[in-house]
């Protein structure tokens, strides 16, 4: 299982990053994240250069796709030859966003009919799409889900790996990289975001 996560030019590096990092973890499992960028470099919002480990095309055949956030995401929705490159389709991929992501969600017409998560500074822009957004960190429906504020990433990770392989192997991740002296909680925490969403569908 493959998960793409887009990373454009101006990208958060927490966003990106702790999602990839976390969701690596899992490779011995057969669950693997590759950062995915619209040109061979690209540069984040703090100046730090990237190589990317996948193309753009590389969204169609991977198994997730999460989208990062970054501070150009605005001019990413107004190019139509870079949206035209994102080409997902969650009847047969988990798809999820991170905090301006929910912007390209929208943009693609995939938050049509649900509320989303979203961070402080893009919460109009995305309100603009007709898009309710939650004071909440995560929310999921079906195979979309949304996250907001940048740590809230490790949710965004959480439903990834608990989809795909499981809670169990989702405790096992978060209970190593969790701060010291505060692993339940920080287990606990993530599975009570993602859960919550799902309980709220029922």
């Amino acid at each position: 299982m493959q998960v793409a996560v887009v990373t454009f030019d101006g990208f958060n590096e927490l966003d990106s990053f702790i999602a990839s990092a976390l969701i690596n973890r899992c490779r011995k499992d057969g669950l693997e994240a590759f950062i995915t960028t619209p040109t061979p470099q690209v540069t984040s919002m703090n100046g730090v250069e990237v190589t990317g480990q996948r193309p753009m095309e590389f969204v169609t055949e991977a198994d997730v796709v999460l989208i990062g956030s970054g501070v150009r995401t605005r001019d990413v929705v107004a190019d139509d030859r870079l949206i035209s490159r994102l080409s997902l389709d969650p009847a047969r991929q988990l798809v999820g966003s991170q905090c301006s992501g929910a912007l390209v969600l929208a943009r693609l017409g995939l938050l049509a009919g649900m509320p989303a998560c979203t961070d402080r500074t893009s919460r109009p822009f995305v309100e603009a799409y007709d898009v309710t957004v939650l004071d909440a960190p995560f929310h999921a429906e079906g195979n979309i889900a949304t996250a907001g504020g940048c740590l809230a990433s490790q949710y965004l990770a959480t439903w990834v790996i608990t989809r795909v392989l499981g809670e169990k192997v989702a405790r096992d991740v978060l209970d190593y990289v969790a701060p010291i002296g505060e692993n339940q909680e920080t287990v606990e925490r993530a599975l009570r975001a993602v859960h919550a969403s799902e309980a709220a569908l029922h």
